[in-house]
């Protein structure tokens, strides 16, 4: 059973990896064999190495990152955290928002499903109001 504790962790983790772009250290977030979903119909990548090599392909030409991550929602294993980003590559960005459904082995994820909608420019999030340091 995941407890707020742990899932706060790896919300905070995620965080300073996603903002810092550093795939590298998104690594210690996941069980070797982590089935990572960027959609739900796609197919998942498959382990630690993969989810990293996935990053490193998103964040190439980012030149910041600004993330905010929801509290959040635990029950049992299963965590639900809500995102919104503003990422830019030079003079352009772009907005996410979503949602990871999240499945943990102790302290690490074992399965991520993410849902996201993608805006051109800057928005700001008048839903999430915790920006994790």
């Amino acid at each position: 059973m995941t407890d707020r504790v742990v899932a706060r962790a790896w919300t905070d983790h995620l965080h300073a990896a996603w903002s810092a772009a550093d795939p590298s250290a998104m690594a210690d977030l996941f069980t070797d064999d982590v089935a990572y979903r960027t959609s739900p119909f796609e197919s998942p990548f498959i382990g630690r190495d993969a989810v990293v090599a996935h990053w490193e392909g998103e964040l190439r030409d980012v030149t910041s990152v600004e993330a905010i991550l929801s509290d959040p929602i635990v029950d049992g294993d299963r965590v639900v955290v809500e995102w919104w980003s503003v990422v830019s590559r030079g003079d352009e960005a772009t907005t996410d928002a979503g949602v990871l459904i999240l499945e943990f082995e102790g302290n690490r994820c074992a399965s991520l499903t993410e849902y996201w909608m993608l805006r051109d420019g800057r928005l700001q999030s008048d839903r999430l109001g915790r920006q994790v340091a």
